[in-house]
């Protein structure tokens, strides 16, 4: 039987490696904190990760678009943003006992043979092990392309993922990491906005055939937006939400609800279902947590822990 040792909730930000601080600047708390995480889990000693984490038109597009898909056998990153390219170790016991249980607790969940993974997967997974050797199971979230997977769906999901996990026949121990968030503005993805239109429009429905040149023609636009102090971010919110996860109350931040979280912590702050996921399924509070206001790299940065770091 697996063993759950414990839950790693982490900001991830192209800017993470784009915009690196110099000395004392923007995001060198975050870099420090995430320092000390990956320490805490080599002492924790994992045998395996299962890391939520969201895409970001990178694997999924508007041709298909899934709220949740799970890697079973192959994963690949995509190597945006100075995070990894190429496979990456699949475990695959753990990863079918998590799709075995989410199916039988009625999630429908896709699964992926070759799961392709960008920097919303792979940038926290790095940070918190270290590299990319320990095997993991990937879990992608749609938080970008609306409609999404509502608040009290992913907590739901969370306890099927805890229950499936803990009876997977998988030998070892096991971490579970969420990647995204806490609060960011982005342009809208929606193909339904007026504001989207022309070629980004016709990117994000049929932009799997090309997928490395629409990552490039995106990649200026996205370099442009860091390194604004000015930029908006929500760090009273931020705080709010990992003392929530401090006191166990998931179901408080889900029962806020699609709108309110936007308003609240922007369209970028969608990605937090990950952190709701992950929570959940190891049924801890958050032992310890960092945080640190980036508006350089346009998100509040939070990372927290249900082990002590």
């Amino acid at each position: 039987m697996a063993e759950i040792i414990g839950f790693a909730g982490m900001s991830h930000s192209p800017f993470a490696t784009l915009l690196p601080p110099d000395g004392a600047g923007p995001g060198s708390v975050f870099l420090r904190d995430a320092d000390r995480v990956r320490k805490a889990v080599d002492e924790l000693a994992p045998d395996a990760v299962v890391v939520i984490g969201p895409d970001h038109f990178h694997a999924n597009f508007y041709d298909v678009m899934p709220p949740f898909v799970l890697g079973v056998e192959e994963a690949v990153g995509f190597g945006d943003f100075g995070s990894s390219s190429g496979p990456l170790p699949v475990e695959r016991t753990l990863a079918w006992s998590a799709h075995s249980g989410l199916a039988g607790a009625g999630f429908d969940v896709s699964l992926s043979y070759s799961l392709t993974v960008d920097h919303g997967i792979v940038q926290s997974y790095e940070m918190i092990t270290g590299g990319t050797t320990l095997p993991l199971v990937p879990l992608v979230v749609n938080t970008a392309a609306p409609p999404l997977p509502s608040l009290d769906r992913c907590v739901e999901l969370g306890r099927a993922l805890g229950a499936a996990l803990r009876s997977s026949a998988f030998p070892g121990r096991v971490l579970v990491v969420a990647s995204g968030g806490l609060s960011h503005w982005l342009p809208s993805n929606d193909p339904r906005d007026p504001s989207v239109v022309g070629e980004r429009r016709e990117s994000l429905i049929r932009g799997r055939a090309y997928a490395k040149e629409f990552a490039a023609a995106r990649e200026p636009r996205v370099r442009a937006m860091g390194g604004n102090p000015e930029a908006r971010v929500n760090a009273v919110w931020d705080e709010w939400f990992l003392d929530r996860l401090s006191a166990g109350s998931a179901g408080e931040i889900a029962s806020l609800g699609h709108e309110a979280l936007e308003d609240h912590a922007g369209s970028g702050g969608h990605e937090i279902r990950c952190w709701l996921i992950g929570q959940v399924a190891v049924g801890l509070p958050l032992a310890w947590t960092s945080y640190e206001p980036v508006p350089e790299w346009i998100t509040g940065m939070g990372i927290g822990t249900t082990f002590p770091v």
